[in-house]
């Protein structure tokens, strides 16, 4: 769904449609709203990793990788696939890494040159 136009007169059912969809963006959001889940998204949308390999790139402990990833997991913002003794983790959907281009990319625009 485009952003609709605010304009005075958008109907009820428009602007219902508009609130709906604000509320599933601030549940995003509020997942991503995370340094760690962010590092970690940004992290695999290259390629698919395991918790010790997550682990090692950002120098944190397993209980706290397993912990945000779980968060990630749940949300859907993550899938994982099991290979023996192993999980991997990859992005869940693909406009998550458009969303995470986009949004480092309007903070690259911010600074000053």
């Amino acid at each position: 769904m485009p952003l609709p136009k605010t304009e005075p007169g958008i109907s009820g059912q428009e602007l219902q449609k508009l609130a709906v969809k604000a509320h599933e963006a601030s549940d995003l959001l509020k997942a991503m709203a995370h340094q760690t889940r962010l590092l970690i998204l940004c992290i695999l949308a290259n390629e698919e990793r395991t918790v010790s390999q997550i682990e090692e790139l950002l120098g944190v402990q397993q209980a706290m990788v397993s912990q945000q990833l779980a968060r990630l997991r749940m949300e859907g913002l993550v899938n994982t696939r099991r290979a023996g003794r192993l999980v991997y983790y990859s992005i869940g959907n693909a406009n998550l890494t458009i969303f995470l281009d986009s949004l480092f990319g309007m903070l690259d625009a911010t600074e000053p040159d």
